[in-house]
Formats: C-alpha cells, structure tokens, sequence
C-alpha cells in the first residue's frame, strides 16, 4: 500500500477492528437480566464508544436501572465468554493492515485486558505490538479529547498529523477536539440507518463502510 497522506492513523478498536458491538450489547443484557434489569432494546447503543463506568452510569439514566458492584464485576467475564466464542475482525481489515507501512497505534475505551483479549482473539495483536492506549491511562474518556492526545504524544506525532478512524459518536467527537482528522467506519454489525449522518454531524471528514474506501481516502491528496 503507498504511503498515506498522515504520519500516524489511530484506530479504535470495539466495533472498527474488531466487530465486538453487537456481542457487547449481548452480555450486557445478559448481566442486566441476571440481577432482575431487562434492559430496553437500543439503550446500549446509545452507550457505544464510552468507557464501562460511564456505560453504566448513561444506562441508569436512560433506564433507571442501577447495576450493583457485584453486577459491575460480572460485565467483563461475560463479555470475554461472549467474544471468545463469537468475536470477529471487521470485514477486510486484516488485508489492510497487512498491507499497511503508516505508523499506527489504537486508542479504545476498552480496559488493556478487553483491548488485548480482542486484538489476540481475532489474530490482529501482531499490527500494534506495545503501541495500544486505553481511556484508564487518561482522566477523562471519550468524547473528550484525553487519549486521543496521550497515544499521539506516546508515539511521537504533531496531532495534526495523525488521522482517527472512528465508529462513534464519541470517538469522532474526541478526535476533532484533539485536533486531528476524523475518519468514520460504519461496516460493523451495530451500524444503523442514520450511523453515516451522525458521525458527519459530529465533524468527521469522511464516513466508509468498506476498508478498501478508507485505504484509498487516505492515500488520496487533499484538495
């Protein structure tokens, strides 16, 4: 692949590298429901991109359910059973990262266990080695523009330079706000009607369903 007109590209990893958002919304049904909370449908989609406390804290003000510590704690080893049995790369990331010669880093909201246990689950670990960032290595989460900023100074980039690719909301948020280029992905399962429109609103330069269309939009000159 030739090289790209950005020195670094930063990925999110839940619902861009790995197509994890429908399994996520699984098991966090499936925790909700053991402690006696049937969670409405499409209240964990309006959760995507944050980290787990402000999941949680979002949920029980849209639902009113407060999940217990107990239950808090049961979130993560429902989810590593869920992704272990089902968990996916996104269609053709793989041949793009194989082909990739940009620096590239990830930048999740996940926990480092969730981001690794994916990235090893689904044989992506081997494109990022060290470079992967997490929202716990930062005060604030997405959509503020904390980690955004922490993996480009880790890596050694000006973030003008450096290009997010985003499924969230809050990922573009943070991005732009980081003052980087903010590339949306809608190819996973969780995509919706309005998905497209929703990142443009949030100021992302430009939204792909298709890997093969990200590769060549950032190869493209600007204008």
């Amino acid at each position: 692949m030739p090289q790209n007109r950005f020195d670094l590209i930063i990925f999110d990893c839940d619902g861009v590298l790995v197509d994890s958002e429908p399994l996520a919304e699984r098991a966090y049904h499936n925790v909700y429901a053991r402690h006696g909370m049937n969670l409405p449908e499409g209240t964990i989609a309006q959760c995507v991109g944050m980290k787990q406390a402000d999941i949680i804290k979002r949920i029980a003000e849209l639902s009113g359910f407060q999940l217990s510590e107990a239950g808090e704690a049961e979130l993560w080893p429902e989810t590593k059973h869920v992704f272990s049995q089902f968990l996916q790369p996104t269609p053709g990331i793989t041949a793009l990262l194989e082909a990739l010669e940009t620096p590239r880093c990830v930048a999740s909201s996940s926990s480092l266990e969730r981001i690794h246990f994916s990235l090893e689950t689904t044989k992506l670990a081997g494109f990022f080695g060290d470079a992967i960032y997490s929202s716990s290595m930062v005060k604030r989460g997405k959509p503020a523009p904390d980690l955004f900023l922490h993996a480009a100074k880790e890596m050694g980039y000006e973030p003008s330079t450096c290009v997010v690719i985003e499924d969230s909301p809050y990922g573009v948020e943070g991005a732009v706000a980081a003052g980087m280029t903010a590339i949306g992905y809608t190819g996973g399962g969780h995509t919706y009607t309005s998905h497209a429109q929703t990142l443009l609103d949030k100021g992302a330069s430009a939204v792909f369903a298709d890997w093969k269309d990200i590769a060549y939009w950032m190869r493209a000159e600007k204008d």
